[in-house]
């Protein structure tokens, strides 16, 4: 076996076999002898070619590499190369895009810019070459050429609104405000609840000398079906007071969304209470904060907010019996006891005589006592007005005294009420103190 030469063509290399040692020879295909001069030609064409793709292959693997290990100038010779070679056929995306990117991280934005334009010779509608294109313009510091190049991509992708973000930041820093303005409403037209958006259009108006509360007055008018422009126009209205049109508006979206679902008309009618009460129109604020608590019953703030304005109104007979109601709702809520102390308040301080009466001080000692109660359920907002009472109590109060003073008859019933028409909705009695003798 030693001499022994054992020779074997496998897929078109010898295999050559000498005692124990493997030699490989690689050789081409043979092809055979009749074989023409033409056919000849295309076996060598072939074979050139697969060396060629073998070396594009390769080319195209070390730039990868030399990417991912962050050898920028390695990366950029590696990507030179492999075009001029033609590599980047069918792979132009990947080679323009981090030939570029390298150039970028070089420092080199003019060179990116020069690759990203022959990678667009290949691929004109390519975005992701565009949107470097334009970082690249901005870099070299180039406004004109990068407002050029993301119109050039709105037109590809109209939908989508960060090339018209940053056109309108452009146009923007240029002081074109005209322009800006256009592009911010295309924004708004594809993305109607874009807040930063409605600043900027709104600043952007106040540029040209327009009025801001044009943009959202337009825009309900266009869409006066739409819930959310009509908030929006309200919200700037009250934001610049002009608090009768916002109440307009509000009507007008209540009476348009009177079907519509809870959760809005809810919403509306806040707002609309909200806008009658900075206007002083009390009574319409009270009537819309009922119809508001119609939807939501078991809401004791609105109820709440009925009783607050009906103080404000001096209709101490509604504000008592919405406080009533209130707390039935939320018994343990102390905010609502202390307003129940304001009501009785508030009515001693309307009808209070210069020298207070029997009903006067009865009424004083129903405001201490829920003020009271409001403060051991910790709310504390009339600690003052309970302070003042309790200084003042010999000359406010009804006391001992005037406890000793009754009539027998009336001290035998354990309480007593007022009777002035001043009072005449207060049906509550005042219970005799303990110590009272």
């Amino acid at each position: 076996m030693r001499n022994r030469r054992l020779i074997a063509s496998i897929f078109g290399f010898f295999l050559i076999i000498i005692g124990p040692s493997v030699v490989f020879v690689f050789m081409g295909c043979v092809p055979p002898s009749s074989q023409t001069g033409e056919d000849a030609d295309a076996g060598g064409d072939a074979a050139r070619e697969s060396a060629d793709d073998i070396r594009c292959l390769r080319l195209l693997s070390s730039a990868a590499e030399y990417y991912k290990n962050t050898d920028w100038k390695s990366t950029v010779r590696v990507y030179d190369e492999l075009v001029d070679l033609g590599c980047d056929a069918g792979s132009e995306e990947e080679v323009y895009q981090y030939w570029a990117i390298a150039y970028e991280y070089l420092g080199k934005f003019d060179s990116s810019e020069y690759v990203l334009l022959q990678g667009l010779k290949h691929l004109p509608e390519n975005i992701n070459l565009h949107n470097r294109l334009a970082y690249a313009y901005k870099r070299l510091g180039n406004r004109e050429k990068e407002i050029f190049e993301y119109q050039r991509i709105i037109d590809l992708i109209p939908q989508d609104t960060e090339p018209l973000k940053r056109l309108s930041e452009l146009y923007g820093e240029a002081g074109l405000h005209e322009d800006q303005i256009y592009y911010l409403e295309k924004i708004l037209e594809l993305e109607p609840d874009n807040k930063d958006a409605q600043g900027d259009l709104a600043q952007a108006y106040e540029q040209t000398g327009k009025d801001p509360l044009d943009i959202y007055r337009q825009r309900f008018a266009d869409n006066s079906d739409n819930l959310s422009f009509g908030l929006d126009l309200a919200d700037q209205l009250t934001a610049a007071e002009e608090h009768e049109e916002a109440i307009r508006v509000l009507n007008r979206l209540k009476n348009a969304n009177a079907t519509n679902g809870s959760v809005s008309m809810k919403l509306v009618l806040k707002k609309l209470s909200q806008a009658y009460y900075r206007v002083d129109r009390l009574e319409e604020a009270s009537s819309t904060y009922e119809e508001l608590f119609e939807l939501d019953p078991r809401d004791f703030t609105t109820a709440l907010d009925v009783v607050k304005i009906n103080i404000d109104l001096l209709n101490f007979a509604k504000a008592m019996r919405w406080v009533e109601e209130s707390i039935e709702i939320a018994p343990d809520n102390g905010e609502i006891y202390g307003h129940k102390g304001l009501v009785y308040y508030r009515a001693f301080q309307e009808c209070r005589k210069d020298f207070p009466s029997s009903d006067d001080r009865i009424i004083a000692s129903l405001a201490h006592k829920y003020f009271v109660e409001g403060e051991q359920l910790n709310f504390k907002r009339f600690l003052r007005d309970r302070r003042y009472l309790e200084d003042n109590k010999d000359d406010l109060m009804f006391g001992q005294a005037n406890w000793f003073m009754l009539d027998e008859e009336v001290k035998r019933q354990g309480s007593i009420a007022p009777s002035s028409d001043c009072y005449s909705w207060a049906t509550e009695s005042l219970t005799k103190d303990p110590s009272w003798k």
